[in-house]
């Protein structure tokens, strides 16, 4: 039988108009994404909007990154009131022996209202400069106001190809009126998920275009008076009662537990060290801004109470006042103010230690959430316990060390939580304790410094306090302050003052302010106040080699040889020189330090730019060690302190052969060799 083959050429015509209909389909839901992605590539072409990468190429060197000024755009909502941060340089390829350093956090962390060199991570700076003089230092402070965890834990995610050594963290204080907090005007509704989505279509340029559009739209409208005259605290918030364990108290809560969560598992699991600081607010200084009232049906008695507490600490009767007060707590326990003048009245009467619990409840159920709540402290704690890599710093129990009664106040805080000056400094010790203390580095007892020569030395200038003062004395004339009489701190009476105030109102920058009052202290010969401020700009430019040449001269002049060796010896490891390196040979020697002396002169023998006969110079410390030796041993021996003496004075080093005169005239007041020297030495 024969078999036919035949086509069915109907089920092929099928089967393409099947696959046509398939590739059409495909097409027509890939057509829109290639259209957008055809729009983003244009725009990125032309160099529309902003790159939101946290680190960009520094202008000032192609060799070196810094914070991306556009970086924080990502997480405001309103361009507008977007912060900036520092501009701290990095080297693009990292040194070896370089400890880099990245600081994370919001206002405190920054520094506000000092910033520059109040901030607490440029004293953390300056004292490991000197602790560790060998460590080439890179902390960059990566932080921001107005913003919380969420920023810290985007920021963190970025970090790591950067090669961070340690990262720095203080945290948590804006976490309901911080950009994107619970409470905020500037967040975006709806789970985490929904959040870290919007962040993420933020980096896109189509994204920042119809942003734009939409805003453009907005402002046709007639313009709202709302926000005109608020600051920025009164600008952030959306939500200024939110009651202790409400919903959205407990989201705050959730929200800071989940990204710093976040934020210490990424670094645990790539085995970068992170120091978290818990957190410090002002306690018996500070009424609360807001108390949630009793419903009087339900508490009739509190009102009657409160208002006779009230009226009795007017009349001065403490006793009677804390009678009434402990009556309205026990007719309704979660008022803040009550809760506050308890603290107050118990604290009155010694008793420091139900003082301060009172004190911490108050803050707690402060219903307007500018401070922490002391569960973010239990928070840190716990996540510290979790992660190896996790370091808890305790400022809080350094802060309250330092506070008479072991409760913080206005000796370290400002206003509500940012510190001032002393409480800076007292910051920057908790950190560098707990960094030392987990062998992040290594400090010699010669060299370290500490905490009591830190504060005494550290250069913050008159312009950096000052300039915080007038700032603070004018926040506290704006909400939520405002409700109480804050006394004028403003009045202006010298140059300095003058020149701080245009710091504070941004009449002036930072850096002309400090350069105009270098030049006045110059022409009036005030070498001391003008070396601080170079000693400032050093810590403001610490990759510019001319900032610590010139500190260098400048704490020579001021007789400061540690300062002036110390500055010049970091100018030698940036840029090594014949200069530098004969500046360093005769510094040395004027300490009598001639074996530290040698190898500078060996550096200026062997780059001998100038040409002069330093071998005969050489001849003469060589013999000078030899002798010193020998007066080790023998130290009776006056005939080798004169030689000694000798060869400094053929050296043109007169310190050092005073110094040495003088030992032989402290053993042998009539040595006729040293008197005979003492007289040369009167003619130089």
């Amino acid at each position: 039988m024969n078999k036919t083959r035949f086509h069915d050429y109907g089920t092929q015509a099928a089967l393409l108009q099947k696959k046509r209909m398939l590739v059409i389909k495909i097409i027509s839901i890939l057509f829109p994404f290639l259209i957008i992605g055809g729009v983003e590539a244009g725009l990125r072409l032309f160099n529309y909007g902003h790159n939101l990468e946290l680190f960009i190429t520094s202008p000032q060197n192609k060799n070196y990154y810094q914070l991306n000024p556009a970086a924080s755009l990502k997480y405001f909502s309103n361009a507008e009131i977007a912060t900036k941060g520092n501009s701290e340089l990095f080297k693009k390829v990292k040194d070896s022996g370089t400890l880099r350093i990245f600081v994370l956090g919001e206002s405190t962390t920054i520094g506000y209202p000092y910033f520059h060199n109040g901030s607490f991570h440029r004293w953390l700076q300056y004292r490991l400069m000197h602790s560790c003089p060998e460590k080439h230092l890179e902390i960059i402070n990566l932080s921001l106001t107005g913003v919380n965890s969420y920023t810290v834990a985007g920021f963190t995610k970025e970090l790591l190809p950067y090669q961070p050594d340690a990262v720095l963290i203080y945290t948590g204080h804006n976490e309901y009126y911080g950009c994107l907090g619970t409470g905020s005007t500037d967040k975006v509704a709806g789970s985490p998920f929904l959040i870290h989505l919007v962040l993420k279509l933020r980096e896109f340029r189509i994204t920042q275009l119809m942003a734009n559009a939409l805003h453009k739209i907005s402002t046709l409208k007639p313009a709202s008076t709302e926000g005109a005259g608020k600051t920025r605290m009164e600008m952030m918030v959306a939500a200024q009662q939110i009651t202790f364990g409400s919903d959205m108290y407990e989201r705050g809560i959730t929200q800071f537990t989940t990204n710093m969560d976040n934020t210490l598992r990424i670094l645990d699991q790539a085995n970068v060290p992170v120091f978290i600081s818990n957190l410090v607010s002002t306690e018996k200084d500070l009424f609360p801004f807001i108390s949630v009232p009793p419903d009087s049906t339900k508490y009739p008695g509190f009102n009657t109470a409160y208002q006779q507490g009230e009226q009795a600490i007017a009349n001065g009767d403490s006793a009677t006042a804390l009678q009434h007060f402990i009556a309205a707590e026990n007719s309704y326990n979660a008022h803040a103010g009550c809760n506050y003048y308890l603290g107050l009245l118990t604290l009155h009467n010694g008793d420091s230690t139900a003082a301060k619990t009172y004190f911490d409840k108050a803050r707690d159920l402060d219903a307007l959430r500018f401070r922490a709540p002391s569960k973010l402290n239990k928070v840190m704690l716990e996540l510290c316990s979790k992660y190896k890599n996790a370091h808890l710093v305790d400022a809080n129990a350094a802060f309250e060390a330092a506070s008479a009664g072991h409760i913080i106040g206005n000796d370290l805080i400002l206003e509500h939580v940012h510190p001032n000056l002393k409480g800076y400094a007292l910051l920057s010790d908790v950190f560098y304790n707990t960094m030392k203390a987990q062998g992040l580095f290594k400090a010699s007892p010669e060299t370290e410094m500490g905490f009591a020569q830190l504060q005494q030395m550290m250069p913050v200038t008159v312009i950096d306090s000052l300039s915080g003062a007038y700032k603070i004395a004018n926040l506290k004339r704006n909400w939520p302050f405002n409700k109480t009489h804050v006394s004028d701190t403003m009045l202006i009476s010298s140059a300095e003052e003058q020149l701080a105030y245009e710091v504070a109102f941004r009449k002036t920058s930072w850096a002309a302010a400090l350069q105009q009052l270098y030049n006045a202290y110059n022409q009036n010969g005030d070498f001391a106040r003008a070396a601080t401020i170079v000693a400032a700009w050093v810590q403001e430019h610490p990759t510019e080699t001319g900032y610590y040449e010139e500190a260098g001269n400048y704490y020579g002049k001021l007789d400061n040889t540690p300062e002036a060796i110390f500055y010049f010896k970091k100018v030698f490891g940036m840029s090594p020189s014949f200069d530098v390196a004969r500046t360093l040979f005769v510094l040395y020697l004027k300490q009598d330090n001639a074996s530290e002396a040698l190898p500078y002169l060996d550096y200026a023998i062997d780059h001998n730019e100038r040409r002069l006969n330093l071998l005969p110079v050489k001849d003469c410390l060589l013999q000078i060690l030899e002798l010193q030796t020998k007066a080790a041993r023998e130290p009776a021996n006056i005939d080798v302190l004169n030689q000694i003496a000798g060869l400094y004075y053929r050296m043109g080093n007169k310190d050092g052969a005073v110094l040495y005169v003088e030992k032989v005239l402290h053993t042998s007041p009539g040595n006729r060799d040293a008197l005979t020297m003492q007289s040369q030495l009167k003619k130089v």
